[in-house]
């Protein structure tokens, strides 16, 4: 039987790839297993591209608050101009974009059952969005952990050395990471926000979208 197309922007029916549809499969198979066992599941999603609409909107009360620290912090500035600044600055930030992703996994992966075997890489084309999925239910602190891991490393951490340290480029980039960590912080954000009175809480990694799956009992 032919397959309808469909349409790549919509992130519901999308055509998996077959990467997404191993871990789908595999989700299915965990689920079927939580559920024998007594768990109920929630799923906690956001959606991409209303992620990248918030992130562009924070932008610039971000910079604003970001560069109004900096100056108050840092009077006078010196500013060093170059044609290679911004290339550097360009090429730097491609780069910390699998490092992001890195950092989810080497966090999640240190509470996972088998650690690193249970972290998985790659890219949603359709979306051009990469992602790090772990393959195994977390609780919920070491999810949240691993999570926000990228945020605190490569965005709060820069941004407070470079406001410090009078690097408005080391200031810039750290912003930029904080921007680029938005979804983890929505998602992060939904997770906080779910109340539950369960006593039993397993935190699982969508597989095929952005956000998380709760399983409680």
């Amino acid at each position: 039987m032919r397959m309808k197309k469909r349409d790549p922007i919509d992130e519901n029916n999308r055509t998996l790839s077959p990467a997404e549809q191993r871990r789908q499969d595999r989700f299915d198979a965990i689920c079927a297993a939580l559920t024998e066992k007594g768990y109920r599941m929630t799923e906690l999603v956001i959606s991409i591209v209303k992620a990248n609409v918030i992130v562009l909107v924070s932008a610039v009360p971000l910079l604003i608050i970001g560069g109004g620290l900096f100056f108050l912090v840092n009077h006078p500035v010196h500013l060093e101009l170059s044609v290679m600044r911004p290339l550097l600055f360009l090429i730097i930030y491609f780069l910390l974009i699998p490092v992001h992703e890195l950092i989810h996994g080497i966090t999640w992966a240190v509470f996972s059952e088998n650690h690193w075997k249970d972290i998985e890489f790659g890219v949603m084309w359709q979306l051009l969005t990469p992602y790090c999925n772990c393959k195994a239910p977390l609780k919920k602190g070491p999810y949240l952990t691993g999570g926000l891991m990228p945020l605190l490393v490569l965005g709060i951490i820069p941004s407070a050395i470079g406001i410090a340290a009078g690097s408005l480029w080391l200031l810039l980039m750290g912003l930029l990471m904080i921007l680029s960590a938005g979804g983890d912080i929505l998602i992060c954000l939904k997770l906080v926000r779910y109340q539950t009175d369960a006593q039993e809480t397993l935190i699982y990694d969508h597989p095929t979208k952005g956000g998380c799956v709760v399983f409680e009992r």
